[in-house]
């Protein structure tokens, strides 16, 4: 019995090491590739170790290049502004669904499960016409405001409330705290798990966001990473080199964010509701 289970353990993990191989090759070869010259890459092969290393890519990146710094910080600037508003944003008004009762709360509920199950394709022309409406194409608040909040979070974020101890509260209310303090005194710091995985989840996703930019972006020195990485590639040559550099200069944020913030992220997606 025990020989068996050896078997299946090591069948497991045989398994798990072969999926991660796969999984983690493209990185490695993408690593690779931004220190090779653009030659080396047209070249084909797979190639770990570079022929004739380089860090002209780098070089090209952050001395060359006009624009890539400033599309780093403009990439940083609005997924850390739009991660701060949801944050705020997401987090009220989950608390507010779990904890207040008003007229309309059932409604309000039902209406933001239903936003959940919209595919956001479906909201692209709406909002571009919005943004158009308002006259801020071709601005961060295009890209800024249509984030600001996130139905899903708000979603999370009350079923992470209805299992908040009341006993908490309840304390605060007898020291005198009133429903705001209470809030953004006791509550907020104590949902760190949550609003970790939040931050993750919706910095990930605007540092990574395409369509967007692309929409409502037109001048070159607005653009976020992802415009900038889609800019390299031409009408007649693709510069692979470029690419690959930029694209691990992309990772970096991400992986420091995690590396932060891993420790409430890890309790905050085992978070379920009861109700």
């Amino acid at each position: 019995m025990k020989g068996k289970r050896n078997i299946k353990e090591i069948l497991l993990y045989t398994m798990l090491i072969g999926y991660g191989f796969v999984t983690l090759m493209p990185f490695v070869w993408a690593l690779s590739a931004s220190f090779k010259p653009l030659s080396e890459i047209l070249k084909g092969g797979m190639n770990i170790i570079p022929e004739s290393p380089t860090l002209d890519n780098y070089k090209f990146l952050f001395h060359v290049s006009p624009y890539f710094p400033r599309w780093v910080w403009n990439s940083f600037f609005v997924s850390l502004t739009v991660t701060v508003l949801n944050v705020i944003f997401n987090t009220m008004a989950g608390y507010a669904l779990a904890r207040l009762r008003f007229r309309g709360k059932k409604i309000i509920l039902n209406t933001i499960l239903a936003v959940i199950m919209v595919p956001a394709q479906i909201t692209m022309i709406p909002n571009y016409l919005i943004m158009k409406a308002l006259g801020i194409l071709d601005t961060y608040r295009a890209l800024i405001f249509p984030s600001m909040v996130n139905a899903t979070y708000i979603f999370m974020m009350r079923q992470f409330f209805i299992n908040f101890a009341k006993d908490v509260e309840e304390a605060a209310a007898i020291d005198g705290l009133n429903r705001i303090q209470t809030f953004f005194r006791i509550v907020f710091p104590l949902a760190k798990p949550a609003i970790a995985t939040q931050s993750v989840f919706i910095f990930l996703g605007m540092w990574n966001e395409f369509m967007k930019p692309l929409l409502y972006i037109n001048s070159q020195e607005l653009f976020t990473i992802t415009q900038g990485l889609n800019s390299f590639k031409g009408q007649y040559a693709t510069y692979w080199n470029y690419i690959m550099a930029a694209s691990i200069v992309s990772i970096l944020p991400i992986v420091l964010l995690y590396i932060l913030l891993n420790k409430y992220f890890m309790h905050g997606i085992q978070l379920k509701g009861d109700k």
